[in-house]
């Protein structure tokens, strides 16, 4: 039997303030108590990838827009939290080709089933029914991510309708959840984590740079909650492992979102009359070279009385394209526009059946939480991950070897999935 285990005492560091680490630092005040002193380090602005940018002082999702229903884990927060969903406002849909509509969502549900069934046959039937069945299993594990098709799956969850947001922005769990926990934010960039030469549990030596200069501080328990990748200019580096740890592989997936407050070029969708324009969104089939999404969207805060803009008015359309837009080609989407604002994602992973996953635990008390995002790269998964993070971490500190690895759990778990 093992000795008794020390409390923590120099804390637990939490590199990077997206859904990934505000969540982590959330469960891991959950189990090792509110006393922990957690620092949360975060280079940019609070929410990571979920991000808005303002347009007429109004302000517009940038980064994630919306969340699957069986996002139980962000439903469990926005409630926790006392956030509300937001007010939908509905909006046809078409699918653009660079020349021509290929399909095009009606007002009436069975023509719509009917005109996916004429232009995809059953396929999209038996496609719908496949994802549904991933959705619920993961659901009832969310423990592997052994099969290849698993980051497939996760994407086309999307296109089954049943998405929500969060009034005032998606962002607003990220900064409930570290409120919540009382974290310690500390913005800057985190640029070493070195072993510390010490007898027993390890400690950990985090460096960082910001406006104000350089800092360091001790930690019992890190955890890495940011992409480490070749794409990533601010890698963090690692000394004093031995072995090294190498955790840097892959690249990630750019998308450019731009948001555009102008007047949308109807003609080019073959609709010379913009007020008989009737979509707010449109999707592409194997890009027409410069963009993959338009939309029609509505800001984060919507009122009783909001209604959206009619196509022959100025409005804020969100587009999604792999470069930046070129001023050629916002003139083809618009015939004129008076602002342009964008942000450039590493979106994620660009996934391969072929590629290990990352490992969570880098050291003794020191992991990587987005390892999972190279399985499949959602919100969910990120907090599913945070959620499995912290209950690991928690288990090792306390040398609760049983709870950690459970016998049969990876065959039962591929055997589901």
């Amino acid at each position: 039997m093992p000795g008794p285990v020390k409390s923590v005492r120099e804390g637990l560091a939490v590199v990077g303030a997206g859904i990934g680490g505000s969540a982590v630092a959330h469960f891991l005040q959950q189990h090792f108590g509110p006393r922990v002193q957690i620092d949360v380090f975060e280079k940019g602005t609070v929410g990571g990838r979920l991000a808005t940018i303002s347009v007429n002082k109004q302000h517009y999702e940038s980064g994630a827009a919306s969340f699957h229903s069986l996002s139980l884990h962000m439903q469990g927060f926005v409630k926790q939290l006392g956030l509300r969903h937001r007010r939908e406002v509905g909006g046809r849909s078409a699918i653009f080709n660079g020349e021509n509509f290929v399909l095009e969502e009606t007002d009436w549900y069975l023509l719509n089933l009917f005109r996916l069934w004429w232009h995809y046959g059953i396929s999209f039937l038996r496609l719908q029914m496949w994802v549904e069945e991933v959705m619920e299993k993961f659901m009832s594990y969310g423990q592997s991510a052994a099969m290849p098709a698993f980051a497939g799956a996760m994407s086309l969850a999307g296109a089954q309708g049943s998405l929500w947001s969060v009034e005032g922005g998606n962002k607003l769990v990220c900064s409930g959840l570290l409120k919540l926990t009382k974290a310690n934010v500390i913005h800057a960039t985190v640029t070493t984590v070195t072993l510390q030469p010490t007898e027993g549990k390890p400690l950990y030596r985090v460096r960082y740079e910001n406006e104000a200069g350089t800092g360091s501080d001790n930690y019992d328990i890190v955890v890495i909650a940011t992409p480490l990748h070749l794409d990533n200019s601010s890698t963090i580096a690692f000394e004093g492992f031995d072995p090294p740890i190498d955790v840097v592989q892959g690249s990630f997936q750019p998308t450019v979102v731009s948001l555009v407050h102008g007047y949308l070029n109807s003609s080019y969708f073959g609709f010379p009359d913009p007020r008989l324009f009737p979509f707010a969104n449109i999707l592409t089939a194997d890009f027409p070279s410069f963009f993959c999404a338009l939309d029609n969207i509505c800001p984060v805060n919507i009122s009783a009385s909001f209604r959206r803009k009619q196509p022959q008015e100025a409005a804020v359309w969100r587009v999604q394209s792999p470069q930046p837009l070129l001023r050629s080609q916002l003139k083809t989407l618009f015939r004129s526009y008076y602002s342009v604002q964008t942000a450039e994602w590493q979106a994620h992973p660009v996934h391969s059946p072929h590629t290990p996953l990352p490992r969570f635990t880098l050291h003794d008390q020191l992991f990587h939480l987005n390892a999972l995002e190279w399985a499949a790269s959602s919100v969910e998964v990120m907090a599913v991950a945070a959620k499995n993070v912290a209950l690991l971490a928690f288990n090792r500190w306390y040398q609760d070897l049983d709870k950690i690895d459970q016998k049969d759990l990876m065959h039962k778990v591929k055997t589901e999935l």
